[in-house]
């Protein structure tokens, strides 16, 4: 045996020694997850634990409820496939006071305007946008686009084959959302987004203007580093947790 393979061999009982019999097999999920400081997915976890996915999400769901009232300061996010612990929204001026943290840049009202389009039409082309607001997106969608919070997810079945667009995984976390069924009712009511409508306005582009554009880069629009995930005004949940 090398040199090399002992030292390694030393190495891994070393890890092995460590790895003490878990008490609580939540408490440990608890550590792992609030160490990440992103996203860790169930699968991930149960090979580290040694048990089932659904145990996990189970043993997560439960961890969550206890964080749901006013006593923490944190709360857990639980995804299809992730969960992620983030700051409460409430104390983001506080916890940005205390730590010297510049606010982070808003959204535009445009940008809004077409994130709520695609969060509550999914999927979408960039025709059905437009017409939803009567003016062009292009720049608004591309400015998503690059901050992750909406992604092309395939293809409309019409001339041009136009590219549909809808929210991501980033999308849920920086609105501290579990899934689009959080999504709060609008009391504006947007047109039906049925396969024929997005249809009917994907062949009115072809024949007006063209087949839809790609998406261009775009100058990209960076925000800066904020604690907690604020629906309004923040954009990165993962660079939000503290």
């Amino acid at each position: 045996m090398s040199t090399e393979e002992k030292v390694q061999e030393v190495a891994d009982k070393k890890q092995d020694d460590l790895m003490q019999p878990i008490k609580s097999v939540e408490a440990c999920i608890e550590a792992i997850v609030f160490a990440a400081g992103y996203p860790v997915p169930y699968q991930k976890l149960a090979e580290v634990i040694g048990i089932g996915v659904r145990e996990v999400k189970r043993m997560v769901e439960r961890i969550a409820k206890t964080y749901q009232n006013d006593k923490h300061g944190i709360m857990l996010l639980t995804f299809d496939k992730a969960c992620q612990f983030c700051t409460k929204e409430q104390y983001g001026t506080y916890i940005r006071e205390a730590l010297g943290i510049r606010r982070g840049g808003n959204l535009s009202a445009s940008s809004m305007e077409v994130l709520a389009v695609v969060a509550y039409n999914q999927p979408v082309t960039r025709a059905f946008i437009d017409a939803v607001r009567g003016v062009d997106s292009n720049y608004a969608v591309n400015s998503l686009i690059d901050k992750e919070l909406i992604a092309a997810t395939g293809r409309l079945d019409a001339p041009g084959r136009p590219l549909l667009y809808g929210t991501t995984e980033k999308f849920l976390r920086v609105f501290g959302l579990s899934s689009l069924d959080d999504l709060p009712e609008t009391e504006t009511m947007l047109p039906d987004n049925g396969a024929g409508d997005q249809l009917s306005i994907a062949v009115e582009e072809q024949n007006g203007d063209g087949e839809e554009a790609e998406p261009v880069d775009d100058a990209q629009l960076t925000l800066d580093d904020a604690p907690t995930a604020e629906p309004s005004e923040s954009t990165d949940s993962t660079e939000e947790t503290v």
